[in-house]
């Protein structure tokens, strides 16, 4: 009799798990620099269109992302959601994402980002910016979609003034 409700409880646990939807699954490797130990982070990848990655990034009230690295290959449909999982108003503690172009000096598009307060410190007619979010408060989130560029490692900020210096990381193209 024990092993027959042994026996129950497993098949049980087994059909709950077996209906779940099913999604194929991509491998990311996260490089959090600031404790120097890597992370695997799985990200959905839809199953109707095999080239769209989907990646989910927080910030916080900390002035952190939950991210440091996104891997994608050249060409693919990017969707980038991030959500401002602190509480503080975006005047305080706004929070954006925002993908610069090859090349592009962090600290001087940073004070220029600084200034752009109009645009939600993205500033206006740059080339610098490849993609970018809305600046969220806390509780915030938003969604953005672009077509991975070529192959190369990019910076990727956050532009509210002075948040720049600790919330980045690398986006590399395959």
């Amino acid at each position: 009799m024990k092993n027959f409700k042994k026996l129950m409880l497993v098949l049980t646990a087994i059909a709950m798990v077996s209906c779940g939807e099913k999604k194929e699954k991509e491998q990311i490797d996260l490089n959090d620099n600031s404790v120097g130990t890597t992370e695997s982070v799985t990200e959905e990848k839809s199953t109707q269109d095999e080239n769209v990655v989907e990646i989910t990034i927080t910030g916080n009230d900390q002035m952190q992302y939950d991210l440091k690295e996104m891997k994608v290959k050249a060409g693919q449909t990017v969707r980038v959601t991030l959500k401002h999982i602190g509480k503080m108003d975006k005047n305080v503690m706004g929070h954006n994402w925002v993908l610069l172009t090859n090349g592009t000096d962090v600290p001087e598009f940073g004070a220029l980002a600084g200034a752009a307060k109009a645009t939600d410190y993205v500033p206006a007619g740059t080339d610098k910016v490849i993609a970018h979010t809305k600046l969220l408060s806390g509780g915030e989130s938003d969604t953005i979609e672009f077509v991975a560029p070529a192959a190369g490692t990019y910076d990727f900020i956050c532009s509210f003034p002075g948040h720049y210096a600790l919330m980045k990381g690398k986006f590399i193209v395959e």
